[in-house]
């Protein structure tokens, strides 16, 4: 701690004369999953976690979100970790705190329903590996989507927390559709399937003070699992929320430490803590113990996350939030999208078509995956529609909603919009009213055939079948068979040190070109590269860490948003052992396929990953057919052909990052 809170904490007796509270209100932290999703883009990495990990266990919280949500993904696709490693690491510093994820029933933690043989070895795996409760968890409260994993939890012997998504129609709970009733009904069907507690999950930030205790009380009197409110800081409204809801009786609310709390994220642990000082309801939680968690969160762990954070935003909450109910994570995916399609001027249309997309969809609560579906869609109708056609781009995941895959909506889709989703839909035009992993195929033993022996065990099986093309490329990094990029790796405080010197340095005017000295150094294999983006100009700079001077190079000026330096690899755990792996070539930097000069070229309208071609080279194609399918914002999109002819050429492929406007493919 500092000197100045060490004062602070010597002159102040919290536990005196504090008696064990009747009835303590129990609590979650979240600071591990929720906290920096929310906060910088889920990046944030096992061994940040490891400082803090054991004195967390000493508080007394009920239990600690470490996985589930976006971590999954964002692991192996942007940090290059295993995340089945993050929690066999964890568990061995939290010793008595039991381990939470966040569930998307049968999404599990993508952005699809999978099919049920896939689903069970999930959540079989997840436990062999220290997970205790799962918060479960359904976009569109459809709890068919539940029945293959609640049974594997139960057999398990694990938490099965359920969970009812909160969203409005109107400013305040009622209405016709999200009112007491529809509640009601939702926590009795959680009950009837076993739930051991009910989660309210307000993932907007939209619960009003007054209604959550008009909720909790009713709930409460209603229902015998114990009740959990979870309700993000984003409208600021969420500790009033607490608040209210504690007096009605809740049993369990979420919090997030300090440094990882408000703005889209949680209120925070400790104004709570003290303000339940000596109540009924008090959490018996040592006020010196959290100050000492966030002292090292503050000065070693998020200084190297600065260049995530927005330092932009002035204001600590969005009530913008109240009226376009889009949670904070789907917001800023929605700012970046548009702002790398340089149309960050049309987000007021994207505000205002939003409420609209969301109604023509069934009026769907916004969370993932949901809340990505209603988003990229009105995205591209905002780029993409025209006076006399709406919905000329459709993306592949709101066609599988309007045909029923990913379950029940709460009120009918449109049935215009529906029935051009639908046209030449592959798995029919007419929706299915089962549940909806009963038309999915097992789909295991096709994924084992398919990865082959470069997956190890059911671990990284599970991670292929999740995440198809990013899954592989991690696997081939993890074992070795392709090399790691650089921005995969972690960065150190040392490297943050370096590189805001080179800031300070380049601001006064302190950097220059210069020739190649005539002694320079061997550059050994420890020297790094950083991007050190000054007003509008761009200075590559090569830092080696063995002894090497600084090598600075000077591009042309380019507007760019500050990128994370390339970091140094430094594993939290000792990894599993593998054959030894074979030393990858390196590649050369992919660039920007160039227009054909003849032709007809097939152009990304957005920046995204590649999917997968549908068309070869020298293929015949027929205008409107599908050439490639493109994922952006983890949402995919079928690009169709802009004319007839014969494919003569295609520039990238499968799991390749592609630019607005890069040339696809050609069309002779």
């Amino acid at each position: 701690m500092s000197e100045h809170n060490q004062v602070k904490m010597v002159g102040m007796n919290y536990d005196k004369d504090r008696p064990a509270a009747e009835n303590p209100i129990k609590v979650q932290d979240l600071s591990l999953r929720d906290g920096h999703q929310s906060l910088f883009a889920t990046r944030g990495r096992t061994e940040d976690m490891i400082p803090i990990a054991e004195r967390m266990d000493e508080i007394g919280f009920w239990a600690v979100e470490v996985w589930g949500g976006a971590t999954f993904d964002t692991m192996h696709r942007f940090l290059g970790e295993d995340p089945w490693e993050r929690l066999r690491t964890l568990k061995r510093y939290f010793k008595k705190t039991p381990f939470s994820m966040l569930l998307r029933g049968q999404n599990l933690v993508g952005y699809r329903n999978y099919a049920d043989d896939v689903a069970k070895l999930f959540v079989k795996k997840t436990v062999d590996n220290g997970l205790e409760i799962f918060r479960t968890f359904d976009a569109l409260n459809d709890y068919r989507n539940f029945e293959t994993v609640v049974p594997v939890i139960k057999e398990c012997g694990a938490h099965f927390q359920g969970c009812i998504c909160y969203t409005l129609t109107e400013a305040r709970l009622g209405g016709e559709v999200y009112n007491l009733d529809y509640f009601l009904k939702k926590a009795k069907e959680l009950e009837d399937m076993g739930a051991d507690s009910i989660c309210i999950k307000d993932m907007a930030g939209l619960m009003a003070p007054y209604d959550a205790y008009e909720l909790v009380k009713t709930l409460k009197a209603n229902v015998k699992p114990l009740i959990h409110l979870h309700s993000h800081f984003t409208s600021g409204m969420s500790p009033m929320a607490h608040f209210k809801a504690i007096e009605a009786g809740v049993d369990i609310i979420d919090t997030c430490m300090t440094p990882y709390a408000y703005r889209t994220s949680h209120a925070a642990i400790e104004p709570l803590v003290m303000s339940l000082l000596g109540t009924n309801r008090d959490t018996g939680f040592d006020i010196k113990a959290l100050a000492e968690i966030n002292d090292i969160l503050e000065k070693e762990v998020l200084p190297k996350y600065k260049h995530l954070l927005d330092d932009t935003k002035v204001s600590m909450i969005d009530i913008n939030v109240l009226l376009h109910q889009t949670p904070g994570g789907m917001l800023s995916n929605l700012v970046n999208q548009l702002r790398e399609m340089d149309a960050l001027d049309k987000i007021d249309e994207v505000y205002k078509e939003l409420p609209r997309v969301r109604k023509e969809l069934g009026q769907i609560p916004l969370v993932t995956p949901t809340s990505q579906i209603v988003g990229i869609q009105t995205v591209n109708n905002v780029l993409f529609d025209t006076k006399e056609e709406r919905y000329k781009m459709i993306t592949a995941q709101v066609k599988d909603l309007c045909y029923g895959l990913y379950g029940k909506t709460s009120v009918p889709i449109d049935p215009e919009v529906q029935k051009k989703a639908l046209k030449g839909y592959d798995r029919g035009e007419t929706p299915i009213t089962c549940r909806p992993a009963e038309v999915l195929e097992p789909e295991l033993e096709k994924a084992r055939e398919q990865i082959g022996d470069l997956a190890v065990d059911d671990e990284d099986l599970v991670l292929y079948a999740l995440f198809p093309v990013t899954g592989k490329k991690y696997l081939m990094q993890k074992y070795g068979r392709e090399e790691m990029p650089d921005s995969l790796k972690p960065i150190t405080l040392k490297d943050v040190e370096k590189q805001a010197e080179m800031i300070k340095k380049a601001k006064a005017g302190q950097l220059i070109e210069r020739s190649k000295p005539e002694n320079i150094p061997e550059k050994s294999e420890y020297a790094r590269v950083f991007n050190v983006f000054v007003e509008g100009e761009y200075f590559e700079v090569g830092v080696d860490e063995v002894g090497g001077a600084p090598v600075i190079t000077y591009a042309a000026p380019a507007p760019a948003a500050p990128a994370p330096a390339a970091p140094v690899a430094a594993p939290v755990a000792p990894a599993r052992q593998v054959a030894a792996p074979k030393s990858p070539a390196k590649s050369a930097p992919k660039t920007a396929a160039p227009s054909p000069a003849t032709g007809t070229p097939v152009k990304a309208p957005m920046p995204g990953m590649i999917i997968k071609y549908a068309k070869n080279v020298g293929d015949a194609v027929n205008e409107g057919e599908t050439i490639v399918v493109i994922e952006a914002m983890k949402m995919e999109n079928a690009l169709p052909s802009p004319a007839g002819g014969v494919i003569s050429a295609i520039n990238y492929k499968s799991g390749d990052s592609v630019a607005k406007d890069d040339v696809l493919a050609v069309i002779e």
